[in-house]
């Protein structure tokens, strides 16, 4: 495997998928993965980003120095009724598919790739059907408990899938599960590597009771309004008998700060509100005792990896309900409690206080979480990509 210069041949990768954080993020750490892996055997890494022009991955890619070009594709809106299904919106977009596979078919003859890795989203499909069509081998990763829409479609073509939980191994149609690898949800190794005395410092977290657990909250980088509502009607509550380091979305933080205003100085102390949290994230999480937060796979790649015990309020328009299939998972594995359907200030003391009340429940649950935590899944999932190129 040299190139005319002698040297080893650089490994060709195609990636496709995007749209949300949720398919891009551990993509691009298995990219970064498989470049640090390649490198050890003085093997380079050729990269090239199949996305979409509006979602995350169009800013990701480039940022990263990754080669990035956009085919098109459409977006189903799913609804629980078929006739629904069929809408104008569905069809005009599933007429864009077949340019879109024709568009990727093209873009695969001419890389080359050694493996094409799908990590969903819609703009999958045409990358990973051309994939097929080049007969190039094709890894799929699925991040959730469920395969998405995406990489259901693509199963039967796919020369790996990895999955993220073995639970996800029975979900997979018969036909497809001797091709089933569990890897985990590839996560940043910066995420393992917080220090809480730094966030202390950074946030200047110096009215908090360490004698108390600390309780993270965060619904995302863009805020949740259901959780905010909610937080903040336990807030008094919760102050007695934790710190809490809020992270509520850039639109929220005022709201929040002022419904706090009139708490005792002591309780106030303990309250810490962001809109956003940034590099002092592996901080904030090594700090915390418990989180408040939804269940994406990457917030549970992370969370489990660490061991950290949460209470999860799924997002209820999550695709397929996926958030909701995450939580249940794991609360039924004792590693996490879910708060499904209505959820209230009340439900949220229920769930909250007797982990905040015990240490020992909070470290039964840490440990119970630990046990599906795979820190080592980037190495995993580039296992597998390796297999896949070589047969």
């Amino acid at each position: 495997m040299t190139s005319a210069s002698g040297l080893p041949r650089p490994f060709r990768l195609i990636v496709t998928g995007g749209g949300t954080g949720g398919h891009t993020y551990p993509a691009l750490t298995a990219i970064r993965a498989l470049q640090a892996r390649l490198a050890k055997d003085g093997r380079g890494l050729e990269t090239l980003w199949i996305g979409t022009a509006d979602g995350l991955e169009a800013r990701v890619a480039p940022a990263e120095g990754i080669a990035f070009t956009t085919v098109a594709t459409g977006k189903i809106r799913r609804s629980s009724n078929p006739l629904k299904m069929v809408s104008p919106a569905n069809v005009k977009d599933m007429a864009r598919v077949p340019l879109g596979v024709a568009q990727a078919r093209k873009i695969v003859s001419e890389f080359q790739p050694d493996v094409v890795l799908a990590t969903g989203g819609y703009v999958a499909v045409p990358g990973g059907l051309a994939a097929r069509l080049c007969r190039r081998p094709l890894v799929l990763h699925e991040q959730t408990v469920r395969l998405g829409l995406a990489n259901r479609k693509l199963a039967g073509s796919a020369t790996r899938i990895a999955v993220s939980s073995e639970s996800s191994v029975s979900l997979l149609p018969e036909a497809v599960r001797g091709a089933a690898v569990v890897t985990g949800n590839p996560i940043r190794p910066e995420v393992l590597a917080g220090h809480a005395d730094k966030a202390v410092a950074a946030l200047g977290l110096h009215g908090f009771d360490r004698r108390l657990p600390t309780v993270y909250v965060t619904g995302g980088a863009q805020g949740s309004q259901q959780i905010n509502d909610v937080v903040a009607g336990a807030l008094p509550w919760l102050l007695e008998r934790a710190n809490v380091v809020h992270q509520c979305g850039p639109a929220h933080g005022e709201v929040l700060r002022r419904n706090a205003a009139g708490l005792p100085p002591v309780l106030a102390g303990r309250y810490y509100v962001a809109g956003f949290v940034g590099p002092e994230l592996p901080d904030v999480l090594a700090l915390a005792d418990v989180v408040v937060s939804r269940s994406g796979a990457g917030t549970l790649a992370e969370l489990t990896a660490l061991g950290k015990p949460a209470v999860f309020i799924p997002l209820a328009s999550s695709a397929g309900n996926e958030q909701a299939h995450n939580a249940r998972h794991l609360e039924e594995a004792g590693a996490a409690v879910a708060l499904l359907g209505e959820v209230t200030a009340e439900r949220l003391k229920d769930a909250l206080g007797p982990l905040l009340a015990d240490p020992a429940r909070r470290a039964a649950m840490a440990e119970r979480a630990r046990m599906h935590g795979r820190p080592d899944a980037a190495d995993r999932l580039v296992d597998v990509i390796l297999s896949a190129a070589s047969g």
